[in-house]
């Protein structure tokens, strides 16, 4: 189960250039455990509800809003604003900075959905700095797996593809297509394309049991914050080349890693999940028969993993 809210012991706004700032938050122990957050997304921001995949006794908690996302500013809400600062390479570098300024030397890092993603891309490039991984929702940033998002996954839901596909008619790449309407001077057009967007991403991510729609039922100035974030990235690439993360998964040789996935995730395939873990020494593949992109029982085993790695875990890089 998940533990019982908590609230932050200490916050604030972290300056990483570029015209950036970034929300934090400490919550638990001060003097545990440290425990790095990252949100999904891209764009949607971290929760209160992630607070309690950690228990607060062991484990000194670390949320942030990513570049545009929840509190951090500028926000992707605001009428006209400039992404073109808002990278995975520059997310790597704002986690540097942050664990820098709070004195972290190493920390357990959790990503879900998009929040995988970072995870890897920070890893493999800070081994050093994680001692283990613990990612639920597997998704690598491939071309391929947006692809099967925005254009494939139409062969699941036709008639919500449709729709989802029709603000955008002429557009190969429906990423871009929507990133285009999401900038657009109306903001009628801009409001409309963001609705759209998040539909269809309630559309995809709802074969877990019991799951509610949530974005399209958000408000309207999270909705265009969000749809512009996510269609930033996908339409990019997530900044990373094709297959990077699984090429460089040696990189995490030694780091202890668990890989949690639901079954009925329709919206990333079991397969990303299943090529990273047999390419990953070290890790464990949780596969869970009654989740989709979410639910209790994911809960349930991210804890399960973040109550087993509180105890110490020796990081490799430690004494060179």
């Amino acid at each position: 189960m998940r533990y019982p809210p908590i609230e932050p012991y200490d916050s604030g706004m972290l300056d990483v250039g570029d015209g950036h700032s970034l929300y934090w938050e400490t919550c638990g122990n001060a003097d545990g455990k440290p425990a790095l957050v990252l949100h999904g997304g891209p764009g949607s921001g971290c929760s209160a509800r992630q607070r309690g995949l950690f228990d607060p006794g062991r484990y000194r908690i670390v949320l942030f809003d990513q570049r545009n996302a929840g509190r951090s500013v500028p926000s992707a809400a605001a009428p006209f604003v400039d992404l073109s600062a808002n990278t995975t390479q520059h997310l790597i570098a704002d986690i540097e900075r942050l664990r820098v300024h709070l004195g972290v030397p190493e920390w357990l890092v959790w990503g879900g959905s998009w929040g995988v993603t970072l995870a890897l891309a920070y890893a493999q490039a800070h081994p050093e700095r994680v001692t283990e991984l613990v990612l639920a929702a597997v998704t690598s940033g491939d071309r391929r797996e947006t692809d099967w998002i925005t254009r494939d996954m139409g062969r699941v839901f036709p008639r919500e593809w449709e729709r989802f596909r029709a603000l955008v008619p002429d557009d190969d790449d429906l990423a871009a297509g929507y990133s285009r309407l999401l900038h657009d001077p109306d903001p009628e057009v801009r409001a409309e394309a963001a609705r759209s967007w998040c539909d269809w991403e309630d559309t995809h991510i709802s074969l877990a049991p019991g799951a509610a729609p949530y974005l399209s039922v958000a408000d309207p100035a999270f909705q265009l914050a969000f749809a512009r974030i996510v269609t930033h990235y996908w339409s990019q690439g997530c900044f990373l080349e094709e297959g990077q993360l699984l090429r460089d998964i040696g990189r995490l040789a030694g780091i202890p890693g668990v890989l949690i996935h639901g079954r009925y995730d329709v919206s990333g395939p079991l397969d990303t999940a299943w090529a990273l873990h047999k390419a990953w020494p070290g890790s464990e593949l949780v596969v869970l028969d009654d989740a989709g992109h979410g639910g209790t029982s994911m809960t349930e085993a991210i804890v399960e993993a973040t109550d087993r790695f509180a105890r110490p875990t020796h990081n490799r890089f430690a004494n060179q």
